[in-house]
C-alpha cells in the first residue's frame, strides 16, 4: 500500500499538502471545507494556485477527500437531510476544483426508522446529489462503519444495496476502515480473517470498487460496534495483523491512510507511518 495520513487544512487547503510532505506521506486525505459546517467558502484563485504549486512540488501518489461529519443521507425528510444533500453537492464541487478523484462518505444513520428505510433514503439522496453534479468526475467512496448507534454500513449488505439501488453506480466506490471492520465483527487479525472480509467485499460489491483504506487500530473489542481509533499496534487489532493487511498484493498501489489520534507536531503520524513501513 501507499501510506499517508489525514492532514489538517488549517491556514489554507494547500497547507495540508505541506504537512503531509513534512511527515513523509505518499498519500494525503483532506476535508475540502470545515467538517463541522454545512457549507463552506469556495476556493479563490489564489487558493487553487497555491494548492497546485504544493501538489506539483510534493508529488503525492494520491490526494483525496473526506466529507463533513454533519452529512446524513440516511435521515428521513427533514431540514437536516436537505442540508446534507446541499452540503454534499458543494463538497463534490469543491473536490472537483481541487481535481480530487473521490470523497470518502459515511453512508448515514437511519435514526430509528430501520435499516431498509435508511438505505432507501441514502440511495435517493445519492441520486439527487449525482443529478446535481452531472458533469463531475468525483466519485463517492462509501466507508464501512463500526455500526455504532443506528449507523449503516457495518454490514457489506448495506453497501451492496446502495450500489444496487443508485442510478449511477459508476459514481461510487468503497473505502475500507480497519478499525471499523474489526468493531463490526470482522476478525481481520489473521490472514484467513482478512481474506474472508475482502472476499465478502469482492462477492457483494467487487474488488475493483475498493478505492482506499483507512489504517487504524481499534480501542474497542471485536464486534463491539463502537468506533474508537487507536495507534497502529496499540489497540485490539495489534501490530502483526497489519503485516498481512499492508502486504496484500491486490492493494499494492492503493492509498492506506491513517486516521489515528494526533497532536500539533504530528509525531504520532511519523511513528505510525514508520511502523507500517517496517511491516512491508
Amino acid at each position: 500500500m501507499l501510506f499517508g495520513s489525514h492532514c489538517s487544512t488549517a491556514g489554507g487547503i494547500w497547507t495540508a499538502l505541506q504537512r503531509g510532505h513534512s511527515i513523509g506521506c505518499d498519500v494525503v486525505q483532506v476535508f475540502v471545507k470545515n467538517n463541522m459546517q454545512w457549507l463552506g467558502k469556495p476556493f479563490s484563485r489564489d487558493d487553487l494556485a497555491a494548492y497546485a504549486r504544493e501538489l506539483a512540488a510534493s508529488k503525492f501518489a494520491c490526494v483525496f477527500g473526506h466529507t463533513g461529519y454533519l452529512i446524513n443521507l440516511g435521515a428521513q425528510a427533514s431540514e437536516n437531510r436537505d442540508r446534507s444533500i446541499q452540503s454534499l453537492i458543494q463538497e463534490i464541487q469543491l473536490a472537483g476544483d481541487l481535481e480530487l478523484p473521490f470523497l470518502v462518505l459515511h453512508p448515514g444513520a437511519h435514526l430509528g426508522a430501520g435499516e431498509a428505510a435508511g438505505i432507501k433514503q441514502i440511495v435517493a439522496g445519492l441520486d439527487e446529489v449525482f443529478a446535481g453534479t452531472k458533469r463531475s468526475r468525483v466519485r463517492i467512496a462509501l466507508e464501512n462503519t463500526a455500526g455504532q448507534g443506528t449507523c449503516l454500513g457495518n454490514r457489506m449488505e448495506h453497501l451492496a444495496a446502495i450500489f444496487e439501488g443508485v442510478k449511477k453506480p459508476e459514481r461510487l466506490g468503497v473505502c475500507l476502515d480497519t478499525a471499523h471492520l474489526f468493531a463490526a465483527g470482522f476478525d481481520i487479525r489473521t490472514p484467513t480473517g482478512w481474506d474472508a472480509a475482502i472476499r465478502e467485499v469482492g462477492s457483494m460489491i467487487g474488488l475493483k470498487q475498493i478505492l482506499a483504506f483507512h489504517l487504524n487500530d481499534s480501542k474497542t473489542d471485536l464486534g463491539s460496534r463502537v468506533d474508537r481509533h487507536e495507534h497502529i499496534g496499540k489497540g485490539k487489532i495489534g501490530k502483526e495483523a497489519f503485516r498481512h493487511i499492508v502486504n496484500d498484493a491486490r492493494f499494492r498501489r492503493h492509498p492506506g491512510c491513517l486516521e489515528t489520534p494526533k497532536s500539533a507536531d504530528h509525531h504520532e503520524d511519523r511513528k505510525n507511518l514508520r511502523v507500517l513501513r517496517e511491516l512491508i
